[in-house]
């Protein structure tokens, strides 16, 4: 395999496209056509988690965070940042990032969370918007079937747990084939008048590549009729963080030593009991404080999530459950999902590692 079949898995479960305008994903270090001895897993990819890599023979590295995250003016070995590349580009290493991108993902970061804490029945807490778009395109009724079959194989009119939604309207399609048209149907210079049906589906914006080729290769006119637009819905699947029910209330006392045990974690800082029992949780791994008033709306009775400033706990005004159970915590069983995810694609020939190296820079004085 080539490090650019494994950008092409990844790319499945979490497209570039998704990732936040902050971010910097995809191959950070290295060429997509390298061939791969060995894929090493990680959180941070730190240079001591490169030595690791050179160590288990994995010229591969995919990493949560980006070791790249701002733009480096050189690379001189000054910071931890440059120390990394600099081992990695001398002992051929690629380094792949997927961050925001794995965040929003159906099955991402914060369905890993939800998953060990048994929280089900799950939707985005701040589903993502502007993502969704609609084509519409005119196609003779004689080849209806093939155009729809192709948008539908090319991951268009999928909606939630539905697949292969369309909407059809019957017409009437006008034109005048001029004298360097080739046209599929009619003469030219002469006004043609045929029976066509207008085929809308709607897809997520970053398959508009694939889709636009599907049309294309499946549509016999040499010209070809078809409107985008960018829709204002929620997108039922993506978005940042997650809520969803345990399956059983319990107090917030045992919420809380649940959540220890299930992630695990040494330390969770937290907001005064509310004296309600804890049935609908909101989960956002990383840094979620911006997310609270969302979690609060949507009628969780705790909120899950890292890096809690002192002020941003008065937002619970007693209403909710803030946990803050530390960054690392929250994503750390992310190298876990991504192995299971690429083990299922990857054959037993190909070493895939996950990295044994203790990342966080956080210490705790118990």
């Amino acid at each position: 395999m080539k490090v650019a079949d494994i950008s092409s898995l990844l790319e499945k479960i979490a497209p570039v496209s998704n990732a936040e305008s902050f971010d910097n994903v995809g191959l950070l270090v290295g060429n997509q056509s390298d061939n791969i001895k060995g894929i090493l897993i990680t959180l941070d990819c730190l240079e001591e988690v490169v030595e690791e890599a050179i160590h288990c023979e994995c010229n591969l590295i995919v990493t949560f965070h980006p070791i790249i995250f701002s733009g480096l003016k050189s690379i001189t070995g000054k910071n931890y940042v440059e120390k990394a590349v600099i081992k990695a580009i001398r002992n051929n290493i690629n380094i792949y990032a997927i961050h925001t991108n794995l965040d929003i993902a159906k099955e991402g970061v914060n369905y890993e969370i939800a998953k060990r804490l048994g929280v089900h029945n799950l939707k985005p807490l701040i589903p993502k918007i502007q993502g969704i778009k609609k084509i519409q395109t005119y196609v003779p009724v004689s080849h209806v079937e093939n155009v729809q079959k192709a948008l539908f194989e090319s991951g268009a009119g999928e909606i939630g747990n539905y697949k292969n939604c369309s909407f059809k309207i019957e017409g009437k399609g006008s034109f005048l084939p001029t004298e360097n048209s080739q046209p599929y149907i009619g003469e030219i210079n002469k006004p043609e008048e045929v029976d066509e049906i207008q085929v809308s589906v709607i897809f997520e914006d970053y398959k508009q590549y694939k889709i636009l080729n599907s049309l294309r290769e499946s549509h016999p006119y040499e010209e070809i009729a078809y409107e985008i637009y960018t829709l204002e819905n929620e997108n039922q699947d993506l978005g940042m963080g997650r809520i969803g029910e345990l399956e059983y209330e319990i107090s917030e006392t045992d919420f809380l030593q649940k959540l220890k045990l299930s992630l695990p974690t040494k330390c969770i800082r937290h907001t005064s009991f509310t004296s309600k029992k804890v049935k609908k949780v909101a989960l956002l791994g990383g840094s979620g404080s911006f997310a609270i008033k969302k979690a609060i709306a949507a009628g969780a009775d705790a909120f899950v999530t890292s890096d809690i400033k002192y002020h941003e706990f008065f937002q619970a005004e007693g209403k909710i459950l803030l946990a803050d159970i530390g960054h690392y915590e929250s994503e750390q069983f992310t190298k876990n999902l991504l192995f299971n995810y690429l083990k299922n694609y990857i054959s037993e020939s190909c070493k895939m590692v996950i990295s044994e190296v203790k990342t966080n820079p956080v210490k705790y004085f118990l």
